[in-house]
């Protein structure tokens, strides 16, 4: 989702080592917080495992009414929370609100949800095992680590957070090196309001080695978002100690347009999708594959509304800066790419990146093995490709190595080509709505990483199953050197009339 961050300058303060958190907008110091060790990221580790046991045996009821407690915290404090968003992001003030406000939706959906999703269920022990009662149910692994990112510092992280904790776990999170003042508001407000939590909210800060710690230090699973290159060290260092992970990595994500759709809706969800957060978003629009018939018109829609969009750093800007600099040339070199290769800047073009901003730069007839194509951008351009029709707009789309979300706009065929893209979500007749919605599960395949945070699949994401049987009566026990000659024989023809007729 996010490339490896630029390494904040450091100093050494008179408890540690310490690092400055930056206003990306003008360089300003907002704050300093300290480099955690391995020993102490073990310490808050520890801590959070003891706090685990009683967060567990409140239940659901007991964690959902903890969580509805944070939940009303946030909602009264929710611009002080956006406000150090917008600082330590440099995205407007209204992005940063709703991401707050996107959270709070989420919170209680996990905690109400929980039960139904978690709780205890019977099933069918087979015509066999009549004699038996077959149960499962969903239990918390214990510590969770979250390794989040910085274009969205509260969003993204609390899909795990808030969902590790519905489901019975403590959590351990280490957020961004450019974002750790959001992840310590977050730590201290829920431990202002449910001060008995002690430790089951953890947080450390620092750099790759403190990430790097956290996966060491005993965990029961690490939640991390992040580049594609990055999840492969952290699985890397995971794998010293079996510590299973939850990969969300980046896109390339596609939007298709049929002959049939609404144009301007179509353009509209492009220009957004590509743009808002400064085109800093996993799941932006950074392709179009339009049909041929309607290519001409779409783009010039596409044109019209991007030649409008100016970035800036004040609090009601359309979107900010470039939050971390070495992006900057990652997106000088893939437009340079795209234009010595053929396509055509329909707007904007190299002159559009002048650090920290860059203005909308939209792309048409690039080559499908461009780097501004192939690879994730992480900045506001698009490009426009025609295809002859909606199946080859699908075969595009799914020739990446990334399969994260997607859209398709079209009034018929919209369903139709969804489920033919490779990809964890699609949004039909609209960009980016799943993840603003609870129930739907996120996450993708290929580059783009594997399980789900949101959703049941969420929840169950942060638990093992536990399956157990209980024999009911005495009778037709076959797992037993005692058992009667003739249980065996009596089962063996059951399940002759049984299962010999293909039914």
């Amino acid at each position: 989702m996010t490339s490896t961050a630029a390494r904040p300058e450091a100093s050494t303060g008179s408890s540690g080592q310490t690092f400055d958190s930056l206003d990306p907008r003008d360089g300003s110091v907002i704050a300093s917080h300290p480099v955690h060790t391995a020993d102490e990221v073990r310490a808050v580790v520890d801590r959070a495992r003891r706090a685990s046991t009683w967060w567990a045996d409140l239940g659901f009821d007991g964690r959902r009414e903890r969580l509805g407690t944070w939940r009303r915290l946030l909602i009264d404090r929710t611009d002080e929370l956006a406000a150090l968003v917008s600082r330590e992001t440099g995205k407007p003030l209204d992005d940063a609100r709703l991401e707050v406000v996107l959270v709070i939706d989420h919170l209680h959906w996990a905690g109400k949800h929980a039960k139904a999703a978690l709780g205890r269920k019977r099933f069918e022990a087979g015509a066999l095992m009549v004699n038996h009662r077959a149960t499962i149910e969903y239990r918390p692994l214990g510590v969770i680590g979250v390794l989040g990112p910085w274009n969205y510092p509260v969003f993204t992280p609390m899909g795990s957070i808030g969902y590790a904790l519905a489901a019975g776990n403590a959590v351990v999170f280490k957020p961004s090196e450019l974002t750790p003042g959001v992840g310590q508001w977050l730590a201290d407000s829920f431990a202002e309001v449910i001060p008995e939590a002690d430790g089951l909210f953890g947080l450390v800060t620092g750099e790759g080695e403190t990430g790097a710690a956290l996966c060491r230090s005993g965990v029961d699973k690490i939640a991390f978002t992040g580049s594609t290159a990055t999840a492969k060290k952290v699985m890397a260092t995971c794998a010293e100690t079996l510590t299973p992970i939850l990969a969300e990595c980046g896109g390339k994500d596609a939007l298709l347009v049929d002959h049939d759709a609404d144009l301007d809706d179509a353009a509209a969800a492009a220009v957004w999708g590509a743009m808002s957060n400064a085109g800093q978003t996993c799941i932006g629009i950074e392709r179009v594959y339009v049909v041929d018939s309607v290519a001409e018109a779409f783009l010039d829609k596409v044109a019209q509304r991007a030649a409008t969009i100016r970035p800036g750093g004040e609090a009601r800007s359309i979107y900010g800066p470039i939050t971390m600099p070495s992006q900057i040339g990652i997106i000088a070199g893939q437009i340079d790419d795209a234009l010595t290769r053929g396509g055509r800047a329909v707007v904007g073009g190299r002159d559009s990146v002048r650090a920290p901003y860059v203005d909308p730069v939209v792309l048409a007839d690039v080559p499908e093995d461009s780097s501004a194509v192939t690879d994730e951008t992480f900045g506001p351009t698009l490009v426009v490709n025609r295809v002859r029709d909606l199946d080859e707009a699908v075969e595009r789309a799914n020739a990446s190595r990334y399969g994260l979300g997607g859209a398709v706009f079209a009034k018929k065929r919209g369903y139709e080509a969804a489920r033919k893209l490779r990809c964890g979500m699609v949004s039909v007749n609209g960009v980016i709505a799943f993840a603003a919605m609870p129930s739907l599960p996120f996450g993708g395949v290929g580059d783009s990483g594997f399980g789900r945070i949101h959703g049941r699949d969420g929840l169950r994401e942060f638990t093992r199953v536990l399956a157990v049987s209980e024999r009911r009566f005495k009778s037709l026990n076959v797992m037993t050197f005692e058992r009667p000659s003739w249980v065996v024989k009596a089962l063996s023809m059951l399940a002759g009339l049984i299962y010999r007729r293909n039914r």
